[in-house]
């Protein structure tokens, strides 16, 4: 592949019920950096990442809830995969940080390995990898 179509990773982008409240989810529970807010004070957006990975948040306004896929259709589970070597690693590492699981470490149907975690909105990431 050359340089000129080679693509970097993906950013979801959530729209959330309160930016502030996401954000202090990401940064304190699972290690992530604010790397971007707007306004700095009361933001309505921001973008917080580790790593090589990011996520958009936003708050729209009141009439458009967050509305993450398992709300929409049970069998879709997730909202955002993250791609994680070592997902026994992470997990411990969350673990220590007392991370509420929302789906512990473990193999998948789907043949993958790795864990769920749930922010506040109900926006649920899967950390992990294929076996």
């Amino acid at each position: 592949m050359t340089e000129t179509n080679r693509i970097g990773p993906g950013t979801p982008f959530l729209i959330v019920s309160d930016v502030s409240r996401s954000v202090k989810h990401y940064t304190e529970a699972l290690g992530f950096e604010c790397r971007f807010s707007a306004p700095d004070t009361d933001p309505i957006f921001a973008i917080v990442g580790r790593d090589a990975v990011q996520i958009m948040l936003k708050f729209v306004g009141d009439e458009v809830p967050p509305s993450p896929n398992n709300q929409q259709h049970e069998w879709a589970r997730w909202d955002v995969f993250v791609h994680v070597p070592d997902p026994d690693v992470l997990a411990g590492e969350f673990e220590r940080r007392r991370v509420p699981f929302h789906q512990v470490l473990g193999d998948t149907e789907d043949q993958l390995r790795g864990f769920e975690i749930a922010d506040p909105d109900g926006y649920v990431c899967f950390f992990g990898r294929p076996l």
